[in-house]
């Protein structure tokens, strides 16, 4: 058995193949990547803890019964997060009528303004964060996956088309797409800007 030291030194790869072998050594991959999953679980969804709590256990049940069928060519990263993705978009089609929370003490919204310099310029007022935060959770769910993982989680575009499953020219077009979803929702409420 490899101490803590030791798995934390290991790649993906490596972990995913002593997975294999050895399911205690999937924890050492649960480890690592559940702090991440859950907060881009939590952006993407806008559910509670304990809901994405329950998400996350599902998703790594389903990596874990579907390791066999990873392929190494792919970052162990773009396929957990596809996983991810797949699984949020199929928990939202069933709840889609749901409430959600948005967590308004979470500034990291404001990244995906700050990456468009002209909205940065109108939306520097931190108050704009939460219009901001309504507008996203206004927004269809592509738009705001693709922002979420760009500049929330941020990840490159070809992890991205991964994740997504999607082209380079139309991950760009779903980012594009959303950020001016962002910018006309918040205009249109009547926000004056400096």
């Amino acid at each position: 058995m490899l101490n803590l030291e030791e798995l934390e030194k290991k790649t993906d790869q490596e972990l995913v193949e002593l997975a294999k072998d050895d399911q205690e050594m999937f924890g050492a991959l649960m480890a690592r990547y559940q702090g991440p999953l859950f907060a881009y679980v939590k952006r993407i969804s806008q559910l509670g803890n304990e809901d994405v709590e329950d998400l996350l256990q599902d998703i790594f049940v389903k990596a874990y019964l579907n390791l066999n069928s990873y392929e190494s060519s792919l970052k162990f990263s773009s396929w957990i997060y596809r996983i991810s993705h797949n699984h949020v978009v199929d928990n939202f089609r069933r709840i889609s009528a749901r409430p959600r929370i948005l967590n308004t003490e979470d500034d990291s919204w404001m990244r995906i303004v700050r990456a468009d310099t002209d909205l940065e310029k109108e939306l520097a007022d931190k108050d704009c964060a939460g219009k901001i935060k309504e507008a996203i959770e206004r927004m269809p769910l592509k738009y705001r996956e693709a922002l979420v993982l760009r500049f929330v989680e941020d990840k490159e575009y070809e992890e991205i088309m991964d994740i997504l499953q999607k082209p380079k020219g139309t991950v760009a077009t779903l980012i594009a797409r959303g950020k001016k979803l962002i910018e006309k929702d918040i205009k249109k409420k009547g926000i004056r800007f400096f």
